[in-house]
């Protein structure tokens, strides 16, 4: 199993635990999304195109850096593995309208659609394996969350 002095040896255990919120004792993937807030936020800064493309890097890395992290422990998606959880949560934000009401309510999202995991997601969770098993659902998630941001932003407006 992972312990804090695992995490923070090994570079790629340190990224797919995020930086240490992954080591949380309950609820790990939560604390890791707490933890994509500031990245979520910096998706709004630069133009679309640059952090969009920023979201594709952060997708195939955390795809890699996910599947050696899980072959190195040993285990296929340790609970402590969630740079799946910011690269979701980022890709959620990034097509979210901006401001705090948003943050909150796109960590709600993405928390019930990475924890209820409705078709698809749970279907992908299932049938992957290595990091893309890791990874694939969260992203998806963080698309389901953003899609339903973006009709709440259409009907509130």
């Amino acid at each position: 199993m992972a312990d804090a002095r695992t995490v923070f040896r090994d570079p790629f255990h340190l990224l797919a635990f995020g930086f240490g919120s992954g080591l949380a004792p309950k609820a790990p993937g939560t604390f890791g999304t707490l933890a994509a807030l500031p990245l979520a936020v910096l998706a709004w800064l630069p133009p679309f195109m640059i952090a969009a493309a920023f979201g594709v890097l952060l997708a195939v890395l955390a795809v890699w850096i996910c599947g050696v992290s899980a072959r190195r422990l040993g285990v296929h998606d340790h609970p402590g593995i969630v740079l799946d959880e910011i690269a979701g949560y980022y890709l959620a934000m990034l097509f979210a309208p901006r401001g705090v009401a948003w943050l909150a309510a796109g960590f709600v999202l993405f928390r019930f659609f990475d924890i209820a995991k409705p078709w698809p997601i749970g279907w992908l969770d299932r049938r992957l394996e290595g990091g893309l098993g890791i990874v694939v659902d969260d992203l998806v998630a963080g698309v389901f969350a953003g899609i339903v941001l973006l009709l709440a932003q259409r009907v509130l407006s």
